[in-house]
Order: C-alpha cells, then sequence, then structure tokens
C-alpha cells in the first residue's frame, strides 16, 4: 500500500492477467508505467474499480445498459465509457473515454478497497510483447523496474488471459474490441 500511497508502481496479480498499477489518479505514477512498459502516451491503459457504484465517481453519464451487460457476462470485461472524471489526465483517451473493469476477484477488490482509489491495469511486459500468462513468464526488466512485487498467487501455473473489452455504440449496441 506505502509503494501506491508514494506515487510508485507494483506489479500484481488482477482478476485476469498479472498487472502492473497505480494509482489511478495520479498522472506521475501513470508516467512511470509508461516509461518502465516504452509504451507511447497515446496508447490507452485499464483502470479497475471495486464496486459498479465506482463508475458514478469516474464517469459523467454511464449508461444504465452497460450495467445489464455486464451481469449478464460471463468473463471479466472492460468497458470503454465516455466522459471520465477525476482521473489522471494521461489515462484518458482523447475523446474523453476511458477503459473501466469492475473486479470481481476477492484479492484485487479488496486491493483496491484498501487503498480507496481505482489503480492502473496493464499487462505485465514490455509493450509489443506478448503479455504473459502468469507470473513465472513476467521478464526480470518488468519485474525490477517495479516497486513492490504482490507475493499472492506467484506460484501459480495455470494461463490466464486478458480480459474482454466492449464499447457500447450510440444505439447502445456493444462492439466487442476484444473478447
Amino acid at each position: 500500500m506505502e509503494t501506491l500511497r508514494k506515487g510508485g508502481i507494483i506489479l500484481y496479480p488482477t482478476d485476469t492477467i498479472w498487472g502492473i498499477g497505480c494509482d489511478a489518479t495520479n498522472p506521475d505514477a501513470v508516467n512511470k508505467i509508461f516509461n518502465l512498459k516504452q509504451r507511447h502516451a497515446a496508447k490507452s491503459m485499464i483502470v479497475l474499480v471495486a464496486d459498479p457504484r465506482d463508475i458514478n465517481r469516474y464517469t459523467s453519464h454511464p449508461q444504465p445498459y452497460i450495467t445489464e451487460y455486464l451481469e449478464k457476462a460471463t468473463k471479466p470485461t472492460t468497458v470503454i465509457y465516455e466522459a471520465a472524471l477525476g482521473l489522471a489526465a494521461n489515462l484518458v483517451g482523447e475523446d474523453g473515454s476511458i477503459a473501466i473493469r469492475i473486479v470481481k476477484e476477492d484479492f484485487c477488490r479488496h486491493l483496491i478497497k484498501r487503498f480507496r482509489k481505482p489503480l492502473v491495469s496493464t499487462s505485465a511486459n514490455i509493450s509489443g510483447e506478448d503479455s504473459p500468462e502468469n507470473f513465472t513468464g513476467i521478464s526480470d526488466e518488468i519485474k525490477q523496474g517495479v516497486g513492490y512485487i504482490v507475493r499472492y498467487r506467484q506460484e501459480e501455473d495455470q494461463a490466464f488471459s486478458a480480459s474482454a473489452i466492449v464499447r457500447f455504440n450510440k444505439s447502445g449496441e456493444p462492439d466487442i474490441l476484444r473478447s
């Protein structure tokens, strides 16, 4: 928790793959992730929240049909919302959008609740490389580049995959960007 509070970055298991994370309201911390990943700042990253009510806190007008869609989703699903609020400006897309996922996995949800702020989540790899399926697939460069590595779930050898990503069009229909 201390690393996050001081604007540092962590390596942690999410409800999907291992992620590099930081305080999603701290633009300096977000820049540290862009630098570590060697990722262009125009490429967006996902924000994780612990409670569906947090969507109302970080977006200006979420549509009710999104909640209904998420209740039926069978895998972790990230939604691109319009009109982001209260998040680091360098996380928000040029069009004002933000990718947010409500986590249901206990560890990650409790981490966010204890921190009392949303977390950035981006795959634990250098930009352009394959996302690691578990902790053992994470490069030493990433491990050495973070301020703290969470010990939970490091021994798991099963393969995890990234979340689905969906954006809703003007008529309220989902456009699946990643399944």
